[in-house]
């Protein structure tokens, strides 16, 4: 009887169905899915991608009126009273220029192998007066004497105002009747540091034209209360 019973169990069991299912794998979501679904995995990296940064900075730079930061430099005009040979630096001259103030400026030019020393002697210039000065191998130079010069970098001329200029008279890019709307010229803090370097903005945009008249784009021309300012030779040069 026992034994009876024990094989009628186990044909019932293997007859039964299971008790439990065995539930398939569940089917993998796209991870492009998941995204329209919770938005961008890693939000940040989307919000300050490379294009975006280089967009704004590049919007940020279209916004930058030139003429008007060119107008901001205190460019003037000087009259070298005397010239020397820097002791200690064989490349540079020394000048006492005359920029209209209570005291000649000292300014360091490395022009030596360009410029001979007998012509700079009372000869007039354009000045970049609004630069913080600079330690020279021992002389303090406070300014710049402009100059254009061609792609080679052999042939250097000084810009030249016209003769009847007054030194200290402030030179500006555009018309003649522009004299009276020039903003303040930036103090050497606000050149250098404020403005984000002013000279190093300005400069690139700076050249002679066919005719050897200095011009901000081609198109303002640099000048005084008494005319233009040119370089004595050089077309199409670079002004710095």
């Amino acid at each position: 009887m026992a034994m009876v019973c024990a094989n009628a169990l186990a044909v019932a069991r293997r007859s039964s169905p299971p008790l439990f299912f065995a539930l398939p794998p569940p089917l993998p979501t796209p991870f492009s899915s998941l995204r329209r679904r919770y938005g961008p995995q890693f939000p940040r990296l989307a919000v300050y991608s490379d294009k975006t940064s280089t967009m704004n900075y590049s919007a940020a730079a279209d916004s930058v009126d030139v003429k008007e930061a060119a107008n901001s430099l205190d460019i003037r005009v000087g009259r070298i009273l005397k010239a020397w040979r820097h002791e200690e630096a064989d490349t540079l001259y020394v000048e006492e220029v005359d920029v209209g103030e209570a005291e000649p400026r000292i300014i360091c030019s490395g022009i030596v192998q360009h410029v001979p020393l007998s012509v700079l002697q009372d000869r007039s210039v354009i000045v970049l007066a609004n630069l913080k000065p600079r330690n020279m191998r021992g002389v303090k130079s406070c300014g710049m004497l402009l100059a254009a010069s061609d792609a080679s970098h052999e042939n250097v001329e000084l810009l030249k105002p016209p003769e009847s200029a007054i030194p200290g008279e402030r030179v500006w890019f555009g018309s003649s009747d522009e004299k009276d709307t020039l903003p303040d010229a930036a103090t050497p803090n606000q050149a250098s540091v404020q403005k984000k370097k002013i000279w190093e903005l300005v400069q690139p945009h700076l050249r002679t034209d066919e005719s050897c008249v200095a011009a901000l784009d081609a198109t303002h021309t640099m000048r005084t209360s008494s005319g233009v300012v040119v370089s004595e030779s050089l077309k199409n040069a670079n002004i710095s």
